[in-house]
């Protein structure tokens, strides 16, 4: 997910959800007038803002001369709406005063009487595509112009104007419930789209604006090539997990990632990435490129397994590393291979305490697909390297533990549920620029998460847990480093702690709840656990439970879940949040809730 361009959601240590880039002041005594958001200047697509701060109790709170409702403790977070351009908003208490200048952009790029908008052309990046695949041309231009484009030998075509359309909110839209499709009027925009027969570079295109009998030209920003089918490169994956995307940016989804070595011919480009044969886009950075003969593909026949520790190793001998895709489900994990093709005849799958029974079949050509029967409805992780040319994917057992809060056979409540499981905990943000969310009086999110995890470390560690910690002082800490330490010190589960912010057009008064955050289906019974148990046991609201494409939730090799514990924006659950009483409570409950879950997995081994 990439920052929140509406919001202040944006720091270092995106792409939590509560990420928010307020002033880094220091947490102010409430004797004076504090606004902690927006910082003045402030820029934003939205089309309304909040003000988040905090005056002494008593006394009225004024913006631009409208008194302002605040709670018992002094806290306010109205929203107001925001006209294109610069909005000015002067908060006053008393004779103290406050002046903010927050200036709305618009996304339509500005147009003179005979010319392009800026930086409206497309493709903007350097495109390669195979022979009669689709190629499209967009242009901004002044409503009623003609719009030609002229492409080497392909000729001259037209771009007709796009009325109507339809375009789709942020993925941020759904923290706000405004996530419908939003109808467009868009007369300057004009597209168009050919299809090239013969392999070709076609160099740039030419831009021909006519308007009012008077002709303009603009040479497009990117050239265009038509890929040789006979003349293909291959890449080959030269980091240890290939980031494959469904398009060519950031703002694609992912897809499983690459193993070091997977090849795959390249069937397109465009700008700094590729597509792999088999669907996937992945960055140039990430892959080596070189000329090949033929395509690469592989055969598969046997397939053995073996225990390594507490992993099961499932071995797929190949003769080339092929592009992979991963699919859990409750009892099952599916591993599908690419570009293969099965000549398989007998497979060893000796007794394993983790899988019942491997099925496969070749669902169409060039892709198999393994089924993997379990003997628990809990997953506890996976991995997927190369090995040569071999495929090995490694499947976790469960952890070796005390399933459940009393003893078997006694029925006495057991103290130390936990003996035997590590957990990783990660107290959100930290350092001196990753602050992440800040309350009405400027306390930031990442002393709040590091006290509350400390504190629920102390509750796990009395159940008989081993807890790691990713800092447990205020360091800076990147999400790489966080992730790093999860891969390796492979925990049971591993926990994320935040506190939550919003969008700039979100309603920072009246939101409140905890939130939780999975992406790994093996994480889903855990997050929807803690969730509910939080949200029954506390009696705090839902703000719900997401899917979300976080790095705290995407690691592979134990349950990863974030948690949103509260909004720091809030001005009523902010004081929940910062209150010692509740702050010991939300770690014992959430403790218990571990336990509990735990509890609850059948797969737990004795």
């Amino acid at each position: 997910m990439k920052p929140y361009s509406l919001s202040p959601l944006a720091s270092s240590l995106f792409p939590s959800l509560c990420t928010i880039a307020l002033l880094a002041a220091p947490v102010q005594a409430q004797a004076t007038l504090y606004v902690a958001y927006p910082p003045n200047t402030h820029e934003t697509t939205a089309n309304q803002i909040f003000l988040i701060g905090t005056a002494p109790k008593g006394g009225v709170v004024r913006v631009n001369g409208q008194a302002i409702v605040r709670n018992a403790a002094g806290h306010f977070a109205p929203s107001f709406p925001l006209q294109v351009g610069k909005n000015e908003f002067v908060v006053t208490y008393g004779d103290q005063q406050v002046k903010l200048n927050v200036t709305r952009t618009s996304p339509s790029p500005p147009l003179n009487s005979l010319a392009f908008a800026k930086d409206s052309l497309t493709p903007a990046v350097p495109l390669g595509r195979l022979p009669k695949e689709w190629i499209c041309f967009g242009a901004i231009a002044p409503q009623g112009a003609t719009v030609n484009v002229q492409l080497a030998d392909a000729g001259s075509f037209p771009l007709q104007p796009q009325t109507h359309s339809v375009d789709l909110p942020p993925n941020s839209a759904v923290l706000i419930q405004q996530n419908q499709p939003i109808p467009v009027v868009a007369p300057n925009a004009y597209q168009g789209c050919i299809r090239v027969a013969a392999a070709k570079h076609l160099g740039k295109p030419s831009f021909e604006l006519t308007l009012a009998g008077t002709t303009t030209r603009q040479e497009g920003p990117a050239s265009v090539q038509i890929l040789s089918p006979t003349q293909l490169e291959v890449a080959e994956v030269t980091v240890d997990a290939g980031t494959a995307r469904t398009g060519p940016s950031t703002d694609y989804s992912r897809l499983t990632p690459l193993p070091k070595g997977t090849q795959a011919t390249i069937t397109g480009y465009e700008g700094d990435w590729v597509r792999l044969d088999y669907g996937g886009w992945i960055k140039r950075s990430e892959v080596q490129v070189r000329s090949a003969s033929v395509p690469p593909s592989s055969l598969i026949r046997s397939i053995t397994s073996r225990q390594v520790g507490d992993w099961t190793e499932i071995i797929f001998p190949l003769q080339v590393p092929v592009p992979v895709s991963v699919q859990q489900g409750d009892r099952t994990f599916t591993l599908t291979l690419h570009n293969t093709t099965a000549q398989t005849d007998t497979i060893k799958l000796s007794t394993d305490p983790l899988i019942a029974r491997l099925d496969w079949q070749q669902v169409q050509p060039g892709q198999v697909q393994y089924v993997f029967n379990l003997k628990t409805n809990q997953q506890w992780g996976y991995r997927l390297r190369y090995e040569g040319t071999s495929l090995v994917l490694s499947l976790k057992h469960p952890p070796r533990g005390r399933s459940g809060v009393r003893d078997r056979g006694s029925g006495r409540s057991n103290s130390k549920p936990l003996t035997g499981i590590k957990i990783l905990l990660d107290p959100g943000h930290g350092g001196a620029e990753d602050t992440g969310a800040k309350g009405p009086t400027g306390y930031p999110e990442k002393d709040v998460a590091l006290k509350v995890t400390k504190l629920l470390r102390k509750e796990l560690e009395q159940r008989g847990a081993t807890i790691i910690m990713t800092r447990t002082e205020d360091v800076d800490l990147g999400l790489k480093e966080r992730v790093e330490m999860i891969d390796r010190e492979q925990p049971a589960i591993a926990l994320s702690l935040h506190y939550n912010a919003l969008p700039d057009n979100g309603d920072a008064l009246n939101t409140k709840g905890v939130a939780t955050f999975w992406y790994n289906t093996q994480a889903h019974s855990l997050a929807m656990f803690l969730h509910n148990y939080l949200v029954r046991t506390l009696k705090r609201p839902s703000y719900g439970v997401f899917w979300n494409n976080l790095a705290l939730t995407r690691p592979t090799v134990a349950p990863s879940v974030l948690l949103e514990l509260g909004f720091m924006i809030n001005p009523d659950e902010f004081e929940w949040i910062v209150n010692p009483k509740e702050q010991q409570r939300l770690a014992k409950v959430l403790a218990d809730a571990v336990v509990e879950w735990f509890g609850s997995r059948n797969g737990l081994s004795q």
